[in-house]
């Protein structure tokens, strides 16, 4: 994901003026599209993408966003952009503590092994390691910063312990309307119902913990963090108060991007929390979502014992990011044909001037479907750029 290296020091005289095989004389850092708008960058481009609540193993669904939001990174790389990247560890989850506790197991010690299986999946993916991996439990304090500063803004209010975020009008603010909100937020444990609340569409920041949750001591009492103010502060503190991109699964567009943006853009008064936001499209089998909580689960281990992770990664990358879809055994062998097709083209003489066309391809909102056909026509070095930005080669 690094930049192209260029002279640190002006060239003095027209025989050092040499210009690389790459170079076209064009800068592209103003090209990008992004979610279907423009994305001018300078200089640095900040990436915060939702990790993973480390409580089982990596499926297809988790695999989908990690990969592709390192695309992201490696074609930004591409046109001489500086990436940082944080993908935070929500270590702190009421789901992650009962499923320790099923197996006798500390929270954070079971934690721990789960995302030590999850980075060996990574790195056989070849997913590069963000700049910062923020962990839940290390960044309570943060959690507490966003608190008082919602409550000194009056975008929250405390009550039996807790610190509810104001949530009237996110749901609108969303695109959605008032019934679904209230399913989604129900679905993703928000419990609009919670009588404690002044609005259903209100969410903790902090709440008070029983005898079997972490606890930590806090101006409110002893208690933990809520769901979303824990990615509001992790990516706070590791990116700034605004990131140029905020990837996820479409599934966490609402409550939880919702809310995550909302909370930093209410404590700070900066707007808008995330320039762009990467939703990508679920993963299903058999028509149905692929997720821990229905079980059926295709496990990037199981497929790397007989799949390559170049024909895994292609499998997840060609379509566009947005886009549900099947997983299908087939898919696999599909794209295992077609990287060693783009082997062979990328062993061709040539290419040279489809390597813009396969860049202005991927700078289109990341069309990658597109840059294969350009790669696979035109070969050469168009095929090897490809190979080496989507870390098949």
């Amino acid at each position: 994901m690094a930049a192209r290296l260029v002279p640190t020091s002006g060239v003095l005289g027209f025989a050092g003026r040499i210009t690389a095989p790459e170079d076209n004389g064009t800068v592209r850092s103003s090209g990008l599209r992004l979610a279907g708008a423009p994305l001018p960058v300078v200089g640095t481009v900040r990436i915060y993408t939702c990790g993973i609540t480390p409580y089982d193993v990596t499926h297809l669904g988790h695999a989908a966003t990690f990969v592709w939001s390192d695309v992201l990174g490696g074609v930004l790389g591409a046109i001489g952009v500086d990436v940082v990247t944080s993908r935070n560890v929500t270590d702190v989850d009421d789901v992650l503590t009962h499923a320790a506790a099923v197996r006798g197991r500390y929270y954070d010690e079971f934690a721990l092994s789960q995302e030590f299986l999850f980075e060996r999946d990574m790195q056989a993916l070849r997913v590069h390691r963000p700049t910062h991996a923020p962990r839940a439990r290390h960044h309570v304090p943060h959690v507490q910063h966003l608190a008082v500063a919602l409550l000194a803004a009056g975008a929250a209010y405390e009550r039996d312990g807790a610190v509810y975020f104001r949530g009237a009008g996110i749901a609108e603010r969303a695109g959605l309307d008032r019934d679904r909100a209230l399913e989604l937020a129900a679905a993703f444990g928000d419990d609009p119902t919670d009588p404690r609340k002044d609005d259903p569409f209100d969410v903790p920041v902090w709440r008070p913990s029983g005898e079997a949750d972490p606890a930590w001591p806090s101006p409110w009492g002893w208690g933990r963090p809520g769901w979303h103010a824990e990615c509001a502060a992790m990516a706070a503190a590791t990116l700034g108060l605004t990131v140029d991109v905020l990837v996820g699964g479409e599934d966490l567009t609402f409550p939880h991007h919702a809310y995550q943006a909302a909370m930093v853009e209410a404590a700070v008064g900066v707007t808008p929390f995330a320039r762009r936001q990467v939703h990508v499209g679920a993963v299903r089998k058999d028509g149905t979502k692929m997720a821990k909580s229905t079980g059926n689960l295709t496990l990037v281990a199981d497929l790397l014992e007989s799949y390559t992770p170049s024909a895994v990664r292609l499998m997840l990358l060609d379509r566009p990011y947005g886009s549900a879809w099947d997983f299908d055994p087939a898919l696999l062998d599909g794209a295992a044909a077609r990287v060693e097709r783009l082997y062979a083209a990328a062993g061709r003489v040539g290419g040279d001037t489809g390597h813009d066309a396969v860049l202005t391809a991927l700078l289109d909102d990341l069309d990658v479907p597109h840059a294969l056909a350009v790669a696979e026509e035109e070969g050469g070095a168009a095929a090897r750029f490809l190979l080496r930005v989507l870390a098949l080669d």
